[in-house]
């Protein structure tokens, strides 16, 4: 956290939450930039398009989301879901991208 924000834990107002709340989606946001920017990778370093879309690593990420979930008591089935759009969106994402370096070159 931010020097100016508090743990949730250490929170007494609401005030003190919202900060916390909005400092948290700040960086959610950089790291979300961050794994955008892999996809970049991806798009580059794929050589098939057909690559892109790979069923079996989507499952993989979202079990794994699932289980970090359940392990962090946090509501599992609602973040898989979660991660179930974050891939797709990644997936789009890496394919726009993909024709994108491709029309570029």
């Amino acid at each position: 956290m931010t020097s100016d924000t508090k743990r949730p834990e250490d929170c007494n107002d609401m005030r003190e939450v919202r900060a916390g709340v909005d400092a948290t989606d700040r960086a959610l946001m950089e790291m979300l930039d961050r794994r955008y920017g892999y996809m970049r990778a991806a798009a580059r370093i794929k050589q098939d398009r057909g690559a892109v879309r790979d069923e079996a690593r989507k499952a993989e990420v979202i079990a794994n989301a699932r289980t970090d979930a359940e392990a962090r008591g946090l509501p599992a089935d609602q973040l898989a879901e979660i991660w179930d759009r974050l891939v797709e969106s990644s997936i789009a994402y890496e394919a726009l991208e993909w024709d994108r370096i491709r029309e570029a070159g």
